[in-house]
């Protein structure tokens, strides 16, 4: 569920162009519209809130009920990112939620506690979601959410531009990355821009070296106190700081949102940018002729991606509508359910049964996104993902202009997270 306009990352999704909680007529028409007690002459109903728009939704609503035809589905479209899980938290809380609906990892803390979703571990066609994607959505052994999908985050180039300094390829190392941004710096190319709202994929990916040489579980240690931000982020962020003592990129990047950078890169203004895979569409149509591809992010032990798991559907716990319910999961994460979505979407999905035909672009991290080696804190962090990522973009916006330093950010980060944890 991804790659459309801006997500998680994340944050970066907004694929909804209904508001939240609306219910389209047209739709309601295509799918058989009844209330929520039953189905019109006889049939079933099933519910769902939709976190992707009906342009996408559509063809994939239509077959399900091609080869459903005793279930009607009443579909309502919501407006991600905060604006689908502030109404979806509204209805679970009334009890007015839809059968399905769609868990995130914004979310899914809440809702995996609360008990609101449906143990779906023992479904029969759960061993067709990619392991990555089931141990997102997992507590305790039991699965809440199928997600069908995941994103990746790299640096995307302009081949052109990188070919004007010798480039061949990929950098090795983050050294090696830094050259490459000196040699299009004196070359009169800007080399390099991240957006500087959020995270940067970059310092994601290079956390996420560190995350892997710990066996996957720093953020886990963290929470549990056996490590800290200090030892395991002030590294990452020296070697990313070298961007600006190296005067390699603007500190005015802290302003820049992912749609401006799109946009400057589109235009042939600057040689690489970090984004998601989900933003090669719309760069794309904005620039249908320029020649791009993704690398990964080059540290010290290797190479990396940024990226999480998209979000997945969810049964209601409450339903009483589960028959229907669960055998529109079945065929969301279908063979069938899955390749019709995808052809809406481009987006890489991670189902066993189905393999994508994706964009040249992107061929380089597509291995390594559905075997689900990427990483993104906010989304890994145990609890207090929210008040923690708000956190760490204020201190990052302050590093990025000159007014921190590696140590005190790491340092105000395991500072805010024990005081988030009553200690």
């Amino acid at each position: 569920m991804q790659q459309q306009t801006k997500s998680t990352r994340r944050r970066k999704l907004s694929f909804g162009m209904v508001a939240a909680g609306t219910v389209l007529a047209t739709v309601a028409a295509l799918t058989g519209c009844s209330d929520a007690s039953g189905g019109s002459n006889g049939q079933d109903t099933v519910s769902f809130y939709s976190w992707d728009n009906e342009a996408t939704m559509k063809p994939v609503l239509e077959e399900f009920k091609k080869e459903n035809p005793g279930i009607n589905v009443q579909v309502s479209y919501g407006t991600p990112v905060q604006g689908y899980i502030s109404t979806l938290q509204t209805r679970l809380n009334s009890g007015t939620a839809a059968d399905v609906f769609i868990i995130t990892a914004e979310n899914k803390t809440d809702i995996m506690n609360s008990g609101l979703a449906k143990d779906l571990s023992g479904e029969p066609w759960i061993s067709n979601i990619a392991d990555a994607a089931k141990a997102t959505y997992t507590k305790d052994g039991k699965v809440y959410g199928a997600a069908t999908a995941s994103w990746g985050g790299g640096i995307l180039y302009n081949k052109d531009l990188l070919a004007k300094v010798g480039f061949t390829a990929p950098p090795k190392t983050w050294d090696d990355f830094l050259a490459l941004c000196k040699k299009l710096k004196d070359a009169g190319i800007t080399p390099f821009y991240e957006r500087g709202d959020e995270i940067p994929t970059s310092l994601a990916a290079l956390l996420g070296l560190q995350n892997e040489a710990r066996g996957r579980t720093m953020d886990a240690d963290i929470w549990a106190g056996k490590t800290s931000f200090a030892d395991t982020w002030t590294a990452p962020l020296q070697q990313w700081q070298k961007l600006f003592t190296l005067d390699l990129m603007t500190s005015s990047v802290a302003g820049l949102t992912g749609d401006q950078i799109n946009s400057e890169f589109a235009k042939g203004s600057v040689a690489m940018i970090s984004t998601g895979s989900w933003a090669l569409g719309s760069i794309q149509k904005a620039a249908p002729g320029l020649k791009v591809a993704f690398m990964p992010v080059a540290g010290d032990s290797g190479s990396y991606w940024a990226g999480a798991v998209s979000p997945g559907y969810a049964v209601n716990a409450k339903t009483d509508h589960q028959a229907a319910a669960g055998k529109l999961v079945e065929f969301l994460q279908s063979k069938t359910g899955v390749e019709l979505y995808q052809k809406q979407t481009a987006t890489i999905t991670t189902t066993k049964d189905y393999t994508p035909k994706l964009d040249p672009a992107v061929s380089s991290m597509v291995p390594a996104v559905r075997a689900g080696q990427f990483y993104l804190p906010q989304v890994t962090w145990p609890t207090n993902s929210a008040a923690m990522n708000t956190e760490a973009v204020s201190l990052l916006q302050q590093l990025i202009q000159g007014q921190s330093s590696p140590e005190k950010v790491s340092a105000a980060l395991d500072a805010k997270l024990k005081s988030l944890q009553g200690k």
